[in-house]
């Protein structure tokens, strides 16, 4: 299958998903699209799963964005009010959501960005919460070159996690930035050696699947409903956000497991 979803034997609580279309710079299609959106739903409602990892198969692309020649044209059809078949049009209606656009995937999510960025594939990474990229990953915002207007999650999330003049230098111009750029800009978390880049997010999403899992949920809510707010209804919602957690029986096990100078063991309750 194009698109994979695997939970690693030593990895439990870990979701991994890898884009595997190499020969066509893991660029999605149609059917890609829908089995991606399926592997994010799954994710969104899989209670076991704390955190997920989203990979380019190769080592030269992580996802060059929708293929123009498969996905590109069945939109340009539909729009033309020509007939597309049923699988075509699954794969149109599942945009959105394969590309975490507008979709909450309820988990954290690592990209391990093992080559170049670009379009939709730009978009995934922008979902994500943590990213590592090889030395020679690219990244790319084209849109504006071909006449487009970036519809994923480049003018919403963008301009909120970088700068200002960042962002717009990416929207605006087209044009591609190198992996020390990204980290300058504050896109990425860390450059890491190709051999190295898939144990690095295994090691950073372990570390998250070993903390308490509806601690981990709420945090990463409350940072994506807090950030729009003035400061006072924040810290406000943050209070509201955080209390219920110190009822839960996770967070009277930390507290035994700290008396007991033990490491916890969290059930998400």
């Amino acid at each position: 299958m194009p698109v994979q979803l695997e939970t690693p034997k030593e990895h439990p609580h870990v979701a991994l998903v890898t884009i595997d279309r190499p020969e066509r710079a893991n660029a999605l299609d149609p059917l890609m699209n829908s089995q991606l959106a399926g592997a994010w739903q799954h994710i969104a409602e899989d209670p076991d799963i704390r955190c997920a990892i989203l990979r380019g198969a190769g080592d030269r692309v992580f996802c060059s964005g929708q293929d123009i020649g498969a996905t590109l044209s069945a939109s340009q059809k539909l729009h033309r009010g020509e007939r597309v078949s049923e699988a075509e049009f699954e794969g149109l209606r599942s945009v959105s959501t394969a590309l975490l656009a507008g979709f909450d995937l309820k988990t954290p999510l690592i990209c391990a960005v093992n080559g170049h960025a670009r379009g939709g594939g730009f978009d995934l990474m922008l979902a994500s919460e943590i990213r590592y990229a090889v030395p020679n990953a690219t990244f790319a915002l084209e849109e504006v070159a071909l006449g487009l207007y970036p519809t994923g999650n480049a003018t919403v999330m963008l301009p909120r996690q970088i700068g200002w003049a960042y962002a717009h230098e990416m929207m605006l111009t087209g044009k591609p930035i190198d992996a020390e750029k990204a980290l300058r800009f504050g896109l990425i978390n860390e450059i890491v050696e190709p051999e190295a880049l898939l144990d690095r997010a295994f090691e950073t999403a372990q570390a998250i699947a070993d903390n308490a899992p509806l601690a981990v949920t709420a945090t990463r809510a409350g940072v994506r409903e807090l950030i729009s707010m003035d400061l006072e209804s924040a810290y406000k919602r943050q209070e509201e956000l955080g209390k219920p957690l110190r009822k839960t029986d996770d967070a009277r096990e930390a507290q035994r497991a700290f008396m007991e100078k033990r490491t916890p063991k969290f059930q998400g309750r």
